[in-house]
């Protein structure tokens, strides 16, 4: 990792941190020098796929690179030693790329003329002086389509389009992880629904549609805490010691394009840490690493560029918090029926208790 990345990760004392149980508006490169050092036990997020989505506009693949290696150097110094960074991405990325030749595939089966480059060969040897107008005119078809079986071009634009580039993401990663300190630890597979909606290369050529994507798990030198009872029996059998795990997508991206189903962030935290925990996501988008960190009773920090999905994250939290202060008011109410005595502590007779000075935080508004 270059020097200069490393030394801007460092957070002078007189560094407001970021507050906790906050969405908060900005780049994850300057908002992840803000919180506090050696505080967080897990970061779980999932960035830009670099697969030409509404928010990636812009952005090429070197510059893509470049975000993300500088975000996960920044990890180094706020995780806890022995704590890990979980990066759920799906491994095979596709972009255009003008260096790759440009040639058409010949997709037989999506063929809207039935004219074969052997039909136009034989109509150029009667008339060897016609143009691809003149053909297309006599065999009743477009000038495109005298192109394209000819040539393997589209006379419209195909050609001038760049290929698309298929490049695996996970050797990427861990070379940045492991450039900023950080060592792959586990691997998890999300089966995921298939995309058959929101793919089209499956169609357009052999390759596979897309229906898996993979969680890489990095770890912060340190001592780490095993303790299996953060599980039931059940979900160590089911999915806690499982590789691959088996998830329902999120039925509708109706408000965010890429959502990852609340399941995929809840198994991580409950597995990797401990309740009251500091969790994080520096792609928070809709929110739902928060929700499953508020839903497990940890603290959370979300980040986010995006004006619009920061207000939803805070929504979505703060109906979180509701929904799980319910849920704790009725659980007491049920074991003081069960056990008949009462459960929920008196606040009359709770000490005062004074809480330490630490150093402000702030929350930041976009």
């Amino acid at each position: 990792m270059p020097g200069d990345v490393r030394g801007r990760g460092m957070i002078s004392p007189l560094t407001e941190y970021l507050a906790t149980d906050t969405i908060h508006c900005g780049d994850s490169r300057d908002l992840l020098k803000k919180i506090q050092p050696s505080s967080v036990s897990l970061s779980v997020w999932s960035p830009p796929y670099h697969v030409g989505k509404q928010y990636e506009k812009g952005i090429s693949y070197a510059n893509w690179q470049t975000m993300l290696s500088d975000v996960i150097a920044l990890h180094s110094p706020i995780l806890k030693p022995g704590a890990f960074l979980a990066i759920n991405i799906a491994d095979i990325l596709c972009f255009q790329d003008d260096s790759m030749p440009r040639i058409m595939a010949e997709n037989i089966s999506r063929r809207k003329s039935a004219v074969t480059k052997e039909q136009i060969l034989a109509a150029k040897r009667q008339h060897p002086t016609y143009n691809r107008y003149q053909l297309a005119e006599l065999l009743n078809c477009s000038e495109q389509t005298i192109d394209r079986r000819l040539n393997g071009n589209n006379i419209r634009g195909g050609k001038y389009q760049p290929q698309t580039r298929v490049k695996l993401a996970g050797g990427e990663i861990e070379d940045m992880a492991t450039n900023a300190g950080l060592y792959l630890y586990d691997r998890r597979v999300w089966v995921k629904d298939a995309a058959w909606e929101n793919s089209r290369w499956h169609t357009i050529s052999y390759r596979a549609v897309d229906e898996f994507e993979y969680v890489y798990i990095f770890w912060k030198p340190g001592i780490t805490t095993v303790d299996r009872s953060r599980l039931t029996r059940e979900e160590w059998i089911n999915w806690g010691s499982r590789a691959v795990w088996s998830i329902p997508s999120v039925r509708a991206n109706d408000d965010h394009e890429a959502k990852f189903p609340l399941e995929l962030p809840r198994r991580l935290i409950r597995l990797l840490t401990n309740p009251k925990d500091l969790v994080i996501d520096c792609f928070i988008g809709s929110g739902t690493t928060a929700v499953a960190a508020i839903k497990e009773n940890r603290h959370y920090i979300g980040i986010d560029k995006v004006k619009e999905y920061v207000d939803l994250a805070r929504h979505a939290c703060k109906r979180a918090s509701y929904q799980s202060s319910e849920e704790m008011q009725m659980s007491l109410a049920l074991r003081e029926k069960k056990d008949g005595i009462k459960t929920r502590p008196n606040k009359a007779l709770q000490p005062t208790v004074y809480p330490r000075r630490r150093r402000r935080q702030t929350e930041v508004e976009c």
